[in-house]
């Protein structure tokens, strides 16, 4: 196994403590081998790249992923200070949450399901994929050495399908519950920093908005254009009998917004628009109150986006902080 570099030795000691002493020295092998093994990381290539392909006990490293005891969450945590000390020192942590399918096929693999395939379908044409549906956490942050932001991934949950759960006779959590008790978890670790979450418009739901907003944290999301929107409730006097007002005049749809010739459009010019450089669009924002019958209300500012050259159709977006 080659030794490490001096720079990178205190990166990788850091997850000493997870282990024990007997299944560090195996657990070391593989996280080595999954820094320098390119294309997919299996636990043959990792062995590879370190030369140890003629390894004969190569179970041993196999047993450190399905039966050795080591916390899986703690690791996350390790993981994002680790990133948050490098990337992210100071200022809001801007967190993308989203969900993936990993296509997998065998007896064996029991939490997969039947889900939409994201990249193949459209508006007009629906695939499917059969697989296992993963809900992971990144961490959002320019990197010196490209031209945009990466994501970095530090925590990743699996979430069964609905099958699979009552299968078991057990209650199916959605993935926005999942989505909810990961990003909790991580204000639990950083409970000093200001939280801002992105994600599309699958986390676009009243309650789990609402959840985060008694938290204290920013969502910024994908936006309907017929969103029924409302003004804030109306000052309720002291000793003013009945239920109290959720809502205040029903507002214009952002349809309407964006059709009208009254509304007010702001230039804005986008450096490096999906690296094709420097993009002028045209913006509109203002607060409102996002409400549905039955559903608590939320506060927000939408924004919506629309380009002068009609080379993209509009887009709105809303953002949890209304102030």
């Amino acid at each position: 196994m080659p030794s490490l570099p001096i720079r990178l030795a205190p990166v990788i000691l850091t997850f000493a403590p997870l282990f024990r002493q007997r299944v560090w020295r195996h657990a070391q092998a593989l996280l080595i081998g999954a820094i320098l093994a390119p294309g997919q990381r299996t636990v043959t290539s990792c062995l590879r790249i370190v030369g140890l392909s003629r390894e004969r006990h190569f179970v041993n490293y196999h047993r450190v992923l399905n039966r050795a005891c080591w916390s899986g969450r703690e690791a996350s945590r390790l993981l994002l200070g680790l990133l948050i000390r490098r990337f992210a020192p100071q200022g809001p942590i801007v967190l993308g949450i989203d969900d993936t399918i990993e296509r997998r096929r065998g007896k064996r693999i029991q939490a997969k399901g039947i889900y939409r395939d994201p990249v193949r379908s459209s508006h007009s044409h629906f695939v499917k994929a059969s697989g296992l549906r993963w809900v992971s956490l990144m961490l959002l942050a320019p990197v010196s050495w490209a031209a945009r932001s990466w994501a970095l991934p530090f925590l990743t949950c699996l979430a069964p399908s609905e099958r699979y759960r009552l299968k078991h006779r057990r209650r199916h959590k959605p993935v926005l519950d999942w989505a909810r008790q990961m990003i909790f978890q991580a204000q639990r670790w950083l409970p000093n920093r200001e939280l801002v979450v992105v994600g599309d418009s699958a986390f676009s739901a009243l309650e789990w908005l609402q959840a985060l907003v008694q938290r204290n944290i920013t969502v910024v999301t994908r936006l309907r254009l017929d969103a029924a929107l409302y003004e804030p409730a109306p000052f309720r006097p002291p000793g003013t009998n009945g239920r109290p007002r959720k809502r205040g005049k029903r507002l214009p749809t952002l349809r309407q917004v964006l059709a009208g010739k009254a509304t007010r459009w702001q230039r804005l010019t986008v450096p490096g628009w999906y690296g094709e450089g420097d993009r002028v669009i045209q913006v509109c924002s203002r607060t409102a109150v996002w409400y549905h019958t039955g559903l608590p209300p939320v506060p927000i500012r939408w924004v919506l986006i629309r380009d002068p050259l009609r080379r993209f159709d509009p887009q709105a977006l809303l953002c949890t902080d209304s102030s």
